[in-house]
């Protein structure tokens, strides 16, 4: 099989890492598992986080990577990067993430998964790749990924196919997206074409679009 489909489903528990003179939780430390895995409500069974604050909730249940950027990655570090390395629930393959559109709908397996946003990791990430400034060139490399709303409940596993059942034509794309926060302040006026865009994103590009108006 060739076409879009999940290469690999991972899922880690939160553990307790030392940086320094201090103890974090984190649960970035991802790992592959075998047969089918159910995702309900806003989470991937056997997956957890440390910091609900700010990650997972229903915008960011389900967070998927590419294997292709992945491999980008690989070149760039220059040593092997498996699957779960980015923290991610679904690694993906032939699949464009930064042109996924919000709101577009995937079915995978018996779940059907919806398009929510890019992902901007915090500073556990630099932690995880051994380099503190490793955000900086996660954002500069305009690879984020995407987390994924549950949009009905399911079973999934890796080898199942994606298929794209839904896909709006409002034209925002998580590139778009990553790009309005990261780079182009003024293309914030455009997520808000998005359907469902969060509410903190709402905010953020309301505003925005009220500095630059």
């Amino acid at each position: 099989m060739n076409g879009p489909r999940v290469l690999s489903v991972n899922v880690g528990g939160v553990r307790r890492v030392a940086v320094g003179d201090r103890t974090i939780t984190t649960a970035i430390w991802k790992s592959p598992v075998a047969g089918r895995v159910r995702v309900r409500g806003v989470n991937v069974n056997g997956d957890d986080q440390a910091d609900r604050s700010v990650h997972g909730g229903e915008h960011k249940a389900v967070y998927a990577y590419a294997r292709e950027d992945t491999d980008w990655w690989e070149g760039e570090l220059g040593r092997d990067l498996p699957a779960g390395t980015f923290g991610e629930n679904l690694t993906t393959a032939a699949v464009d993430l930064n042109g996924c559109v919000l709101g577009e709908r995937w079915r995978v397996g018996s779940a059907v998964l919806e398009v929510s946003e890019p992902r901007f990791p915090c500073f556990k990430l630099g932690i995880k790749m051994g380099d503190p400034g490793f955000l900086k060139r996660f954002a500069a490399a305009r690879r984020p990924g995407t987390y994924l709303r549950i949009a009905e409940e399911g079973e999934l596993g890796a080898g199942d196919a994606i298929e794209v059942v839904e896909r709006p034509d409002h034209g925002v794309t998580i590139g778009l997206f990553a790009e309005a926060f990261l780079g182009d302040h003024t293309l914030a006026a455009r997520l808000l074409r998005g359907p469902r865009l969060s509410e903190p994103w709402r905010e953020w590009a309301e505003k925005r679009v009220g500095r630059t108006g």
